[in-house]
């Protein structure tokens, strides 16, 4: 499973041209996953979202998590982050998976996190989405559960 996260101080996405959602301090995460992604990258990329420190403390450290800033986490399928660009002109996104082997691992991923005292907005597995946001920093940071040492 991979993410790419971004800390912003407002995002919104609008799903098939009609339905608009917002959150305003907190996380968008882009999230790619597998076919033979298991519970254990679920559960990693889970607690990152949840736990990884990258808000700014008092003293201007980034030391707090996205729970301790009463932040809010938006989620949204993506799976071109696993487009390989080494070969040719187009990417393959072979290693995507089909949207029927991995929408069950990525909808688990949200009913997990649903449960967390956090407010979570959601785009739609594959429907056409539009993502505005304001990058706070920037901070953008990559997270792939394969890479686990």
């Amino acid at each position: 499973m991979r993410a790419v996260i971004q800390r912003v101080s407002q995002a919104n996405i609008l799903i098939d041209q009609n339905e608009k959602k917002s959150i305003g301090k907190g996380l968008v995460a882009f999230i790619a996953v597998k076919p033979n992604d298991t519970n254990e990258d679920l559960n990693y990329i889970k607690s990152k979202l949840l736990n990884l420190r990258i808000f700014e403390d008092s003293e201007g450290k980034m030391n707090l998590s996205v729970k301790d800033v009463n932040g809010s986490l938006m989620i949204i399928s993506q799976f071109t982050l696993y487009g390989d660009c080494r070969k040719g002109r187009r990417p393959s996104f072979i290693r995507s998976g089909k949207p029927s082997e991995v929408e069950p691992i990525y909808n688990k991923l949200i009913e997990s996190i649903v449960t967390e005292p956090i407010e979570i907005v959601t785009g739609n597995f594959q429907s056409y989405m539009q993502v505005n946001l304001t990058n706070d920093g920037p901070v953008t940071i990559i997270l792939d559960s394969e890479k686990i040492l």
